[in-house]
């Protein structure tokens, strides 16, 4: 009996022994992924996600997840907690793109390669850079709206509310929109950079946009849905009827019930899902000390730019439903249950 216990306890101990070394994250690789932010929805809803999915799909690897909350101090300290926890590559979506040098340079000294996700960073050696044709999405708001704004036989101007200034992709933003803008028959009445993407900072100052400007405001050039979302709540709060055209980014949730209800016009869609895929296996690569190639060269780096699309009351469930995003129960809830019949969208 002695015996025959003895061999019981010594094949439970192994048994144990082999759960635990085949437990998820067990002896796992690590790769970092710092993101910016949680104001835009995006990050938690789909970049995160989508990129630990993918991870999870090529093997042993464990994802060292932080949110920098607009941070970039914090996400200085994030970037060196994550060297010194032995990552064997960082993807980075910068706060600030150029204070994100620092985290560069410490990874490139460790000889850890650095992703640069969405934003580039301004300064270090990048190992690979995936994001959008950022110039490219500013020009598509910006020829929306005044397209919009020509089919409208509208008059006035446009309040121009940019992204945060210490984000490389708005002044991109900002750039394409101004070159469609400024080559239109519609004024800039005034332009602000939005301080951290924040909706309240643009609506606040679109409440005083309207004060001095009044009935002249036919558009709004919001670089977001974030922003488009506080510059609509302004314009309603001052019982501003009907609403100017407004733009947006992102295809979120909030966006797209807005673009439903008339409220505003448009955002950009990007494939989220995409990006993030690609960045995951680009990360795998590189952990494993591969090579990897890019559609094309910035500043020295391989990297992919991916295309963007226009989204209206039109195309919602050719873009956003047919892939996926989101589901029409969760477009139209019972607040948006008639905009959504009237725009054809079940």
């Amino acid at each position: 009996m002695k015996t025959r216990l003895a061999a019981l306890v010594m094949l439970a101990i192994l048994a144990s022994a082999t759960l635990v070394a085949c437990s998820p994250g067990n002896g796992a690789v690590k790769i970092a992924l710092l993101l910016p932010e949680s104001k835009t929805a995006r990050y938690e809803a789909f970049d995160r996600p989508f990129f630990e999915q993918r991870i999870s799909e090529l093997g042993n690897y464990e994802v060292l997840y932080s949110n920098a909350d607009q941070d970039a101090a914090k996400q200085q300290s994030q970037a060196e907690a994550a060297l010194a926890s032995g990552v064997k590559v960082l993807v980075l979506d910068p706060v600030d793109s150029s204070a994100a040098a620092s985290i560069v340079a410490a990874a490139n000294a460790q000889g850890i390669p650095v992703i640069a996700y969405d934003r580039i960073v301004n300064g270090g050696q990048l190992a690979y850079y995936v994001s959008f044709d950022n110039k490219n999405i500013g020009e598509l708001q910006g020829k929306a709206l005044v397209d919009k704004l020509d089919a409208d036989g509208a008059s006035g101007g446009i309040l121009m509310v940019n992204g945060s200034p210490t984000d490389g992709n708005a002044g991109e933003f900002k750039s394409g929109a101004h070159s469609q803008i400024d080559a239109s028959s519609y004024p800039v009445l005034a332009d602000f950079d939005s301080p951290d993407w924040s909706p309240d900072k643009a609506q606040d100052w679109v409440a005083g946009q309207i004060t001095q400007f009044g009935g002249r405001i036919a558009g709004v050039y919001a670089a977001n849905d974030g922003t488009a979302g506080g510059a609509i709540a302004a314009l309603k709060a001052a019982n501003v009827s009907p609403l100017p055209i407004v733009t947006g980014q992102d295809a979120e949730l909030a966006g797209i019930q807005r673009i439903v209800s008339g409220d505003q016009y448009m955002t950009i869609y990007k494939a989220m899902k995409q990006q993030a895929t690609l960045a995951a296996e680009v990360a795998v690569k590189l952990a494993k000390g591969e090579p990897v190639t890019g559609d094309i060269d910035v500043n020295g780096t391989p990297a992919t730019l991916l295309s963007a699309v226009v989204v209206t009351r039109d195309n919602i469930m050719d873009t956003v439903v047919k892939d996926g995003i989101y589901t029409v129960a969760e477009i139209c809830t019972p607040e948006y249950a008639a905009a959504c019949a009237a725009a054809g969208i079940k």
